[in-house]
């Protein structure tokens, strides 16, 4: 059963090596910019998984909808925060 979920998210989300890989690639280009230890943790969590959908949409089925709607939910949920915490 899970084998069965695993074969079918590989079709649209990629091999789970190399998305590790570029998501990995991506972090560290982003932990290596001036901002990262200034932002909050949600803000470097949110870029976290961003770096994880656009890995998906890099390795996998780039017409994934759910990649790209993923992608602008974390960037609204930061959005929200943001105008909590920094009105």
């Amino acid at each position: 059963m899970i084998q069965d979920t695993l074969d079918k998210r590989e079709e649209t989300h990629g091999d789970y090596i190399q998305v590790a890989h570029v998501t990995q690639s991506l972090l560290a280009i982003m932990e290596f910019s001036k901002n990262w230890d200034k932002m909050d943790a949600f803000q470097r969590e949110s870029l976290h998984m961003i770096a994880v959908k656009v890995a998906r949409i890099l390795e996998g089925d780039a017409c994934e909808l759910d990649h790209w709607h993923d992608v602008a939910g974390y960037a609204t949920l930061t959005e929200t925060a943001l105008k909590r915490v920094r009105p």
